[in-house]
């Protein structure tokens, strides 16, 4: 077994000066756009205005709802983040023991009032949506589901966390859903799937050492980075199939397709490798938004 990392200087107790910051990191602010932006950008291309719903609905998916998603996971993870000589920075931190408790207190409270008003103005179909949506983020880490040790299903899951608010923020305006965007939406969360896969990629020694199953961990490096790859691929063939101009879309997955084509051959010995192009996806995210960003501009506009 592969000896321990020792604690980071973030695993040392933290003064009460610090609970705030901390819970600021857990909740990944570097990852707050790619939940809060989906959730907007649906919103508004179906219609939706300049409203209440928009603000609410785009504040709690940028923060209260990745406090949720990652907070819980910095708590049932700590034994193996310990492990991890990544954790530390933007792509996550080790969460003291002694904030485990208010980091969970915490993500409940800031939820709660953000969903009680998003069921209040939904309907049925956005409720449902939700209820998907916040139980795949609490599945994913909480001991007795544990998602994301059961493989394949963690990528789905995870995938889940970045499509539902998408579909949430379609539903509260209408309930027809045309089939381009359906397609897209799928396009979407095989893009997510392929993506939690690869970032489990890196992590192979250090779960493995916390006894930590994942996707990564049962196929191996090497395979799980290939399959990323068909993933990508397929998602930008489903894009394909929208028509005009939101073909224009397929080129997104291809990037990272060639953002992870280098480790299509490493080997489980040399996993942490992969690190460097988890942190590319972590930037080629924001290029990415640009330019889909740019794409629905010029659909509103025609």
């Amino acid at each position: 077994m592969t000896a321990p990392h020792p604690p980071h200087a973030d695993a040392r107790p933290q003064g009460a000066g610090t609970v705030v910051g901390r819970l600021i990191a857990s909740s990944r602010p570097i990852s707050w756009i790619n939940t809060a932006y989906p959730f907007a950008a649906a919103y508004l291309m179906t219609g939706g205005a300049l409203d209440w719903t928009l603000a609410v609905g785009t504040l709690y998916f940028l923060v209260p709802y990745n406090l949720l998603m990652y907070g819980i996971n910095d708590v049932f993870d700590y034994e193996s983040d310990l492990r991890n000589p990544r954790k530390g920075g933007v792509e996550g931190i080790v969460l003291d023991t002694s904030l485990h408790r208010t980091t969970l207190w915490a993500a409940v409270l800031s939820n709660v009032p953000f969903l009680v008003y998003l069921v209040a103005v939904g309907t049925w179909q956005s409720t449902v949506a939700l209820t998907v949506s916040v139980l795949a983020v609490v599945a994913y880490s909480a001991p007795g589901l544990r998602f994301k040790e059961r493989p394949v299903l963690d990528s789905a899951t995870s995938s889940t966390h970045f499509v539902s608010p998408a579909v949430v923020g379609l539903l509260l305006v209408t309930s027809t859903v045309q089939p381009a965007v359906l397609t897209a939406l799928g396009a979407f969360f095989l893009w997510g799937m392929a993506s939690q896969a690869f970032g489990a990629v890196q992590d192979v020694a250090a779960d493995r050492a916390g006894g930590i199953s994942s996707v990564a961990t049962v196929l191996g490096s090497t395979t799980t980075v290939r399959g990323t790859m068909v993933l990508y691929a397929l998602s930008s063939a489903l894009l394909l199939t929208t028509g005009w101009p939101g073909a224009l879309a397929a080129v997104v997955p291809v990037l990272y397709l060639v953002n992870v084509a280098p480790y299509r051959s490493l080997p489980d010995s040399r996993c942490e490798d992969a690190n460097a192009g988890w942190r590319r996806f972590l930037w080629l995210n924001m290029v990415s938004g640009f330019l889909v960003t740019q794409l629905l501009i010029w659909i509103a506009l025609r």
